[in-house]
């Protein structure tokens, strides 16, 4: 597994980082799931130290200060938009399958899904817009349950 990993992370620097995570959206059958995870997650928590850092700055009357505030802000939205890019154009687009609303459950099961990308979308931009960790801690929560919910399906290949 840390053979694998190591790989794709290799690819993403040799490739670069945008060119990586758009996947190609052709039935090549690779996927790093796991890897998508924990990517969404480092990205919380970059957004969360961000944050904080924009709201300790703020107590400064430096100059310095407002440079490094936008700084964080800038890398506060590269990160937002990478979780967004790889909750849409991964697990929306390519992941989480249709299902058919004639199978109830699996239905409900795949609405779900739907719901949790779609919420954690959402606090990804209030991110951009916000500097309260309690959107952080709200979209690790909702990471957290989607992913549980993702590897629930024991149809799904990985």
């Amino acid at each position: 597994m840390k053979k694998k990993i190591l790989g794709v992370l290799a690819s993403i620097l040799i490739l670069g980082y945008s060119q990586s995570f758009a996947h190609c959206q052709i039935p090549c059958g690779i996927y790093h799931d796991d890897l998508r995870f924990h990517l969404i997650e480092e990205n919380i928590e970059t957004i969360e130290k961000s944050m904080v850092a924009i709201q300790e700055l703020s107590k400064s009357k430096d100059p310095l200060a407002l440079n490094q505030i936008v700084r964080w802000i800038d890398n506060k939205e590269k990160h937002a938009e990478k979780i967004q890019n790889i909750l849409w154009q991964y697990f929306f687009t390519q992941r989480v399958k249709p299902v058919d609303p004639k199978n109830a459950k699996a239905y409900k099961h795949y609405l779900k899904k739907l719901e949790l990308i779609n919420r954690i979308n959402f606090l990804a931009m209030k991110s951009k817009q916000s500097v309260d960790t309690n959107i952080t801690k709200e979209m690790k929560k909702l990471l957290k349950e989607f992913e549980k919910l993702y590897y629930e399906d024991k149809k799904h290949k990985h």
